[in-house]
């Protein structure tokens, strides 16, 4: 197979290595989905209408309950956030900031689209 036929594949970095997801077409601009991390642990990934990837941990701090993956996607002030579906806390999905409560974060993963 060569490289021009190959999918696009979505990364993780995880520590100091990347791992692979799934492949680009799987995510749908506006939409989440969740994925399984090696260490048991859940990402949320999510691809904006700009097509830019942004992941982060699928587990809402609030409620305990991995569903940031089904929230609804918006922006504030330019840049893109994340509703928890439950109780609508927002997160920021380039820095993992609850824009709702100043104390509490998600934790943000690289992602590359390769």
């Amino acid at each position: 197979m060569t490289t021009a036929t190959r999918a696009a594949r979505v990364q993780l970095r995880l520590d100091d290595d990347w791992f692979e997801v799934c492949e680009r077409a799987r995510l749908t601009p506006g939409r989440g989905i969740a994925a399984l991390l090696p260490d048991g642990r859940q990402a949320a990934l999510f691809l904006d209408r700009e097509g830019r990837a942004y992941a982060i941990d699928n587990r809402d701090p609030f409620t305990g309950a991995a569903v940031l993956s089904r929230g609804l996607l918006g922006s504030r002030g330019g840049r893109p956030f994340v509703a928890s579906p439950l109780l609508k806390q927002r997160f920021d999905l380039e820095t993992g900031r609850c824009l709702d409560d100043d104390e509490v974060a998600v934790t943000v993963h690289p992602v590359r689209i390769a």
